[in-house]
């Protein structure tokens, strides 16, 4: 059945109200498959040109510049999908402005004992606790490496640690090292709920130590243009904390933060059976909560830094209130899940939309504009 989809989906062209009416029609059998398979699947079809390529959805009214790369439209895939830096090409090809590979960890690991990742169908959402699976930083470094130096979108790198590592910041240093000279941009995820000790890194004195080594490693690349340094933050926040990495993210000179990952909570009005399952909350349910933490970002660093918001984004919608709040780009990963490949290109569509109904003449404009 799996197959069946990847071979209609190849024959139609890149139309997304097309490409999601098919999806909607295979859906109910695609979701009899494990999702974890389903996702390796997918990666291989994608890989063997089973789905239809294209370039990334250009709009001239969403069109950005920032740190230095161009930014066609601001729909991004989160970390998570491309976990090895598989499919980047292919994925900036469905429509995504820009594509983020990894977490990356300096050593290959298996993860979390399986089954590990469940749809929440009833609530449109997804639970994980992969544990930074992945076939480590050498193996991502080399595919990278193969990728045309002029690339249709920015292909970010997401570095996290090793499970049990005794030297956190090494860890991220080792990856930036490997993995910074082919990146357009390193994201410094120390919020995945799913390795033992990484929240903890959040605290003032561990990310002011860590944010320091990072920065320093990324002075050290050889490379013409250093890549911006991301930092990756978690929706589980105190205000005292919010504050804290404000103002650490602005001492150290990071380049931009990125608002949410998953969640710990569980909001009481989660339906699905899996809703109690342990790891890492994403899709439509952390939509208001992700929201409110990348304001709060936004107010307190006077917009002063270039923010990425993620959690919740499933429609233009979506996109829109997330660019007002203070978001220059936004990522999703979830939605994709029920709404299939085309996501991407609806969502451009809609947000050129929005933007001009309400007299913006570029998305530039309209970040923040909640707080004006």
């Amino acid at each position: 059945m799996a197959n069946m989809f990847f071979q209609n989906m190849s024959l139609i062209p890149m139309v997304p109200n097309r490409m999601a009416g098919l999806y909607a029609c295979f859906r109910p059998l695609i979701f009899r498959i494990d999702p974890e398979r389903m996702h390796r699947w997918t990666i291989c079809a994608l890989k063997n040109g089973r789905l239809s390529s294209g370039k990334p959805s250009a709009y001239p009214i969403l069109h950005q510049e920032l740190w230095g790369r161009e930014f066609r439209n601001p729909i991004g895939l989160a970390a998570g999908f491309d976990k090895d830096a598989e499919v980047p090409a292919e994925m900036l090809a469905l429509g995504f402005g820009f594509t983020e590979i990894g977490s990356v960890t300096p050593r290959p690991q298996a993860g979390n004992p399986k089954p590990r990742l469940f749809r929440l169908a009833a609530d449109e959402a997804v639970i994980n606790r992969m544990g930074f699976n992945n076939g480590g930083m050498s193996a991502a470094a080399r595919r990278l490496a193969s990728l045309p130096s002029h690339r249709v979108g920015p292909v970010g790198v997401n570095v996290g640690m090793n499970k049990g590592s005794s030297d956190a910041a090494a860890d991220y240093v080792a990856c930036i090292a490997a993995l910074g000279p082919f990146a357009d941009y390193i994201v410094v995820n120390v919020s995945s709920p799913n390795t033992p000790g990484l929240r903890a890194l959040q605290d003032k004195a561990p990310l002011q130590k860590l944010l320091r080594a990072a920065k320093q490693a990324v002075g050290e690349l050889d490379h013409q243009v250093a890549p911006p340094l991301l930092l990756k933050v978690a929706p589980d926040l105190t205000s005292e904390d919010i504050v804290d990495i404000a103002e650490v993210a602005l001492d150290e000179g990071v380049d931009g933060l990125i608002a949410t990952n998953t969640t710990i909570e569980r909001p009481s009005n989660l339906t699905d059976p899996h809703a109690s399952e342990a790891g890492g909350l994403s899709g439509w349910p952390l939509k208001i909560q992700a929201t409110k933490v990348l304001a709060d970002f936004y107010k307190l660093t006077g917009g002063q830094l270039p923010l990425i918001g993620v959690g919740g984004i499933g429609s233009g919608d979506d996109a829109y209130a997330r660019i007002r709040a203070g978001a220059s780009l936004v990522q999703l990963y979830s939605a994709m899940v029920y709404q299939g490949p085309g996501i991407a290109r609806q969502i451009c569509q809609n947000l050129t939309e929005l933007l001009k109904r309400d007299g913006f003449s570029s998305i530039s404009e309209a970040i923040g504009a909640d707080h004006q």
